[in-house]
C-alpha cells in the first residue's frame, strides 16, 4: 500500500483499535493449518476487526490454504512458516512466509485431478472480494504468499 502526501503533526486521524500488524510463527505441521486458522480468527474478534462476514470467511479459507501449501511443498527447507496479518482502516492482509524458494503459480483448471487448486481458490476469493494477492520473494531467498482484502465488499 502506498501512502503519499504529508499530513500536519497533530492531524493524523488517529489509528481504529484494530488496525496493526501481528506476526507469529507456527511447526510446518498438518496440525497447524487448523490451529493458525483459529488463531486468526481470534486475533480479529479480539481486536473488532469490522469484516463482512462473507469477507471473514474467505479470508480464513486463504489463510489455511497458504498455511497448508507451505506445510505440504516448503517444510523440506522451512521447519516453522510465519503468518502476518496486516489490517488498515479499510482493508486486511494475510501473508504466509516460508523458506523454500520455489514460487507457486496458480495452477490450470484441470478437472481430473483432485488437487493442486488452493492457489486457484485463493485467486478466486480475493478477485471476488475487490482484492489482490501476489507471492514476493524473501531477501533470505525464502517466499511469501499474501491476500490483501477490502473489509467490507467494494472497498480497497
Amino acid at each position: 500500500m502506498e501512502v503519499r502526501g504529508d499530513v500536519p503533526p497533530g492531524q493524523a486521524p488517529a489509528a481504529r483499535a484494530y488496525e496493526g500488524v501481528w506476526r507469529f510463527t507456527a511447526p510446518a505441521l498438518d496440525s497447524s493449518v487448523p490451529q493458525v486458522r483459529h488463531g486468526v480468527r481470534s486475533l480479529l474478534t479480539d481486536r473488532g476487526v469490522p469484516l463482512d462476514d462473507d469477507v471473514e470467511y474467505g479470508l480464513l479459507l486463504i489463510v489455511s490454504e497458504l498455511v497448508t501449501n507451505a506445510v505440504r511443498h516448503a517444510a523440506v527447507l522451512s521447519p516453522e512458516v510465519t503468518v502476518e496479518v496486516a489490517v488498515g482502516a479499510e482493508w486486511i492482509r494475510v501473508a504466509v512466509e516460508d523458506n523454500h524458494p520455489y514460487r507457486p503459480k496458480a495452477l490450470e483448471n484441470d478437472h481430473a485431478r483432485t488437487g493442486g487448486r488452493g492457489l486457484l481458490l485463493v485467486k478466486a476469493i480475493t478477485d471476488e472480494a475487490g482484492g489482490s494477492c501476489d507471492v514476493t520473494p524473501t531477501p533470505s531467498g525464502g517466499k511469501v504468499i499474501w491476500a490483501a482484502l477490502p473489509l467490507r465488499p467494494g472497498i480497497i
